[in-house]
């Protein structure tokens, strides 16, 4: 069995989608800290043929709190308005703006579990059918930390191999997965060009950007435009 663990991100960029798509299980790791000014609770979208950044407002945010204690503020209604006004001349807007309504005015006050249901949803829509659980679900050792957790996780899950972002090659050794029997791998997400609006094309946005401007083939294509090292 496959297996990816990552924090749960709002609307994040192909490369996350890549990952899920390419294990069998997907492990959103809600039971680690909240990292401040990171990507769980915002995203980058088009706006006048620029990045803009959106993020989703949080109530009771700490670094020493976990993903799953803290809670959803309340601009969802705010992001779906900005969405409108930057992306309604996309040529998916249609369906995708009925996609993001649904996801952002959901009524789950628990960040994770938010998050979590906007990964699902897109994964749907991408007829993806990996399956996903939450690491607050896993019996496993809290006291290990970092890598050793990670392997903890795979070897409860009874994962053979571990994919993770190309990213984590400073933090995770394949010696060490090796010796658990599990095969480490990282993906690393070839890039992604395709039709926006009428500006130079804007790289590593949120998956909002991609949905509105590509097919659904399109998107499978992309999907599939990583290798494995």
């Amino acid at each position: 069995m496959t297996l990816g663990i990552m924090q749960p991100y709002l609307f994040p960029y192909i490369g996350y989608w890549q990952l899920i798509n390419a294990v069998d299980t997907f492990v959103i790791y809600d039971d680690v800290n909240y990292i401040k000014q990171g990507y769980i609770n915002r995203n980058s979208i088009l706006s006048n043929g620029r990045s803009q950044q959106i993020t989703l407002e949080l109530i009771g945010a700490s670094s020493n709190k976990f993903i799953n204690e803290i809670k959803v503020g309340n601009n969802s209604r705010k992001i779906i308005k900005s969405l409108k006004q930057n992306y309604i001349k996309a040529p998916y807007f249609k369906e995708v703006s009925e996609l993001l309504e649904n996801i952002l005015l959901k009524e789950e006050k628990n960040l994770a579990k938010f998050i979590g249901f906007s990964i699902e949803e897109i994964a749907t829509y991408l007829n993806i059918k990996t399956q996903f659980i939450y690491s607050s679900n896993i019996k496993k050792d809290n006291e290990l930390k970092a890598q050793d957790k990670v392997i903890d996780i795979c070897k409860q899950l009874k994962a053979t191999n571990y994919i993770n972002a190309i990213g984590g090659q400073d933090l995770y050794s394949k010696d060490d997965f090796n010796r658990e029997n599990i095969q480490l791998n990282f993906l690393d997400t070839e890039l992604i060009e395709y039709k926006q609006l009428k500006n130079d094309f804007i790289p590593y946005l949120s998956i909002i950007d991609i949905l509105m401007f590509n097919s659904e083939n399109e998107i499978k294509e992309m999907l599939n435009n990583y290798k494995l090292v």
